[in-house]
């Protein structure tokens, strides 16, 4: 299995993992990977008069950084402005309090790159970070 491939299916495995959490702290799903010209969000859910738009990162390995780290100033821009399109977009939702979750699945060792794996099985350590970030006025107009 070549290196996209296995990406892939740790981010995958990750989301799927993500979504099952979130739901048993009683959010519910409004989209998954909504897309816009600006770019993607993994998830937008809601709870009472809450939105949160979640991105969710795994790390095989965390010699290079924790899965938290890779959210860069660049990539907050991005969801940011793909979360003004949404809102835009279903202005029903423009009320809501609105925030920014990232969801992180740092793995301590590397996987074989040939073999199909069942990520579950390794040992991981979870992170839910609310409020990673917030809407920033000079960060979107960058």
């Amino acid at each position: 299995m070549n290196k996209k491939i296995l990406q892939q299916s740790i981010g995958t495995w990750a989301e799927q993992t993500a979504w099952q959490y979130l739901h048993q702290h009683g959010w519910r799903m409004l989209e998954q990977n909504y897309h816009s010209v600006f770019g993607e969000i993994d998830g937008i859910f809601i709870q009472a008069e809450q939105l949160i738009f979640v991105e969710v990162k795994a790390r095989s390995q965390t010699g290079y950084g924790k899965a938290y780290e890779v959210v860069s100033a660049s990539k907050q821009r991005k969801i940011m402005k793909t979360a003004m399109q949404f809102l835009t977009e279903y202005p029903h939702y423009s009320e809501y309090y609105c925030r920014f979750d990232v969801i992180c699945f740092d793995f301590s060792q590397q996987f074989a790159k040939t073999v199909q794996q069942d990520f579950s099985k390794f040992p991981y350590d979870l992170q839910w970070i609310e409020n990673a970030f917030t809407f920033d006025a000079d960060l979107i107009n960058l």
